[in-house]
């Protein structure tokens, strides 16, 4: 894909013939942590993605708000961390926190834009729902679970088997079903060039069940797999810290309680890998729809996953935690006024989208995001604009913030009475999370926690 280094961005003002403002195409990806060729894993096969890095700018430090769905989601989507809207579950719909809310799609519907989603762009379900204002038409759902040679639901009562491989077209699993449904949608778009549009495509996988059509499956060989070498959790590290992977255990093949063969870790990640290309593939479809419609060059591309996974890690499973395996994401953006091929340092926040493509597509961000642009990153990947990145997950009564730097991660627990633990990481001397220093290092966690004072108290919404 061929991108300009520069594009002449005037302000939105479509009837005045003003300067043609770009499209934008969001990317989302559920539960992919950076397990792409770009991103130099060396067993993925993601000849798509990247084939977008390679267009654009791959962040090598991007980080989620917070490693569970709906909250992520809305940090992206209303430009506001988990702390400031207080909701840190899946069943809390944002606009109970944040009424008046703009959310990102919503502000470029209001500058002129066409705006349209399909999949998973907001978190459906647990009482959550999708928001109407962000969209200029219907919203186009798509099935969050398909099997096709397993029972959904399994014996005991619990789903069907927590991954399946079928000898079936793409378009007989989620993911495909959505690629034909982007790419359709683009292809009309393409005929509709009286507004500049903001396409949200949301894909299911490789959330649970890894369930892939077999070719690939067929693109891995389960002998390239090992288990990782830490499967522990960090010493020192509170109990409560680590997860106990419940959202994995709802699966029939999987046990209820205890720790799980090799052999079937390893099944599971070949069943993660083989529905990450699953999920390329779809992405090289769009891209392919983009150039064939002469969309490509007019239009900024956002790829995004919402948090990473933890793939048995200290001998953990899923999101749900503060550690490097669940916050790190990837994220390439693509497009015009965007730099081609090179990666970026800079630490950044999901937040930190939102105000980007505003300041990229020539408008004003709104007011209040927690956000910062990162608009001089694409331009220059060698400028910083953060020196740190913040998450959350809070258990039970303690919030559980954590801020990142390029060495450190200083994760503080604390509790409505004030009292907080704290874990320590040091990345340059110990990559994998296997000591908490905390108690070694005081001055280092006093530096860190001076970062996450100085930010608004976390709110925990009640309604």
């Amino acid at each position: 894909m061929r991108y300009p280094l520069l594009f002449c961005l005037g302000l939105v003002l479509i009837s005045s013939g003003a300067a043609a403002a770009p499209n934008v195409l969001l990317i989302c990806v559920d539960d992919l942590k950076p397990t792409l060729g770009c991103y130099d894993d060396e067993l993925a096969q993601t000849p798509n993605m990247d084939r977008l890095a390679a267009g654009g700018v791959l962040f090598k430090r991007a980080y989620c708000n917070q490693a569970v769905c709906a909250p992520s989601r809305n940090s992206l989507l209303t430009g506001l961390r988990p702390q400031t809207l207080g909701i840190y579950d899946l069943g809390t719909f944002f606009r109970k926190s944040a009424p008046d809310a703009v959310t990102f799609p919503q502000f470029f519907k209001q500058h002129g834009y066409r705006t349209a989603g399909m999949g998973k762009i907001y978190h459906l379900g647990h009482g959550n729902k999708n928001d109407k204002r962000s969209w200029s038409e219907p919203f186009a759902n798509t099935p969050g679970m398909i099997y096709k040679v397993s029972s959904a639901t399994s014996p005991d009562g619990r789903r069907g088997p927590a991954f399946e491989s079928a000898d079936v077209p793409d378009s007989d699993y989620t993911a495909g079903q959505l690629g034909d449904l982007a790419v359709d949608r683009l292809q009309k778009l393409s005929t509709e060039r009286d507004q500049p549009f903001f396409l949200a495509v949301g894909f299911r996988r490789p959330h649970l069940p890894f369930n892939s059509p077999q070719k690939y499956w067929d693109l891995y060989d389960r002998e390239q797999f090992s288990l990782p070498a830490r499967r522990t959790p960090p010493d020192g590290a509170p109990p409560y810290a680590r997860t106990t992977w419940g959202e994995l255990r709802k699966y029939g093949n999987i046990p209820k309680q205890g720790p799980m063969s090799d052999e079937l870790q390893l099944e599971l990640i070949h069943g993660y890998y083989a529905a990450v290309s699953y999920v390329d593939a779809q992405v090289g479809r769009i891209l392919d729809t983009l150039q064939e419609t002469d969309l490509a060059d007019d239009t900024i591309i956002i790829l995004w996953g919402d948090h990473g996974w933890h793939l048995g890690d200290h001998g953990m499973w899923c999101k749900h935690t503060n550690y490097e395996q669940a916050t790190r994401i990837p994220l390439i953006v693509a497009g015009p006024g965007v730099a081609n091929g090179v990666a970026a340092d800079s630490l950044v926040e999901t937040v930190d989208i939102y105000p980007t493509i505003c300041e990229l597509a020539g408008l004003p961000a709104p007011e209040g995001l927690d956000g910062k642009s990162f608009k001089s990153v694409l331009e220059d990947p060698s400028t910083v604009v953060r020196e740190s990145a913040v998450q959350v997950y809070p258990r039970g009564k303690r919030i559980g913030q954590t801020v990142r730097t390029a060495r450190y991660r200083l994760v503080e627990w604390k509790l409505p009475n004030g009292s907080a633990e704290y874990e320590l990481y040091d990345y340059q001397e110990d990559p994998d999370e296997t000591v908490n220093l905390a108690a070694e290092r005081p001055a280092v966690v006093a530096e860190l926690k001076a970062l996450l004072d100085a930010l608004p108290a976390p709110k925990r919404f009640r309604g």
